[in-house]
């Protein structure tokens, strides 16, 4: 299993991420498409030159998938019972078609769960990085966490 049990985490642990993605301009715009999102930014590239970007903006809640997606198999693959929230989402820099992102995360808290006695909570805050080193997103996500089984 890649993913880490609660009892593996500690605080201030931090995760460079060796998966790294470049954004395609299908990725934009399925992901869009999907999610009904028919704002002109991220799919009219006539409507996106004319703003102050010059060309379409990659949709921010893609972005955030990303950038969680690819912290997965180092922190919570196959280890995560339930995704709780998201908090502290920023988005410091615009993502374009072409950019390649990479995810660092640091683990912030810990707390075992007080209803389940299997599991813990662990607050991973992850980050967004592009090519240039510039921060496009970053949030902090609690994951119920499943403890190691009994040996």
């Amino acid at each position: 299993m890649a993913g880490l049990y609660f009892e593996e985490f500690g605080v201030g642990q931090k995760f460079v991420h060796d998966i790294r993605r470049t954004v395609l301009d299908v990725d934009n715009l399925l992901f869009s498409a999907l999610t009904y999102n028919p704002a002109a930014v991220h799919i009219d590239h006539h409507a996106a030159a004319l703003t102050e970007f010059g060309k379409p903006l990659v949709n921010s809640v893609f972005t955030l998938g990303l950038v969680i997606g690819l912290s997965i198999h180092d922190t919570t693959l196959g280890t995560t019972v339930a995704n709780l929230g998201m908090s502290e989402t920023v988005f410091p820099k615009p993502v374009f078609v072409g950019d390649t992102i990479r995810a660092e995360t640091i683990v912030v808290d810990l707390r075992p769960s007080k209803s389940r006695p299997t599991q813990g909570i662990v607050v991973l805050e992850h980050f967004g990085i592009n090519q240039r080193d510039e921060v496009v997103c970053r949030t902090r996500r609690s994951a119920l966490m499943l403890k190691k089984p009994p040996q």
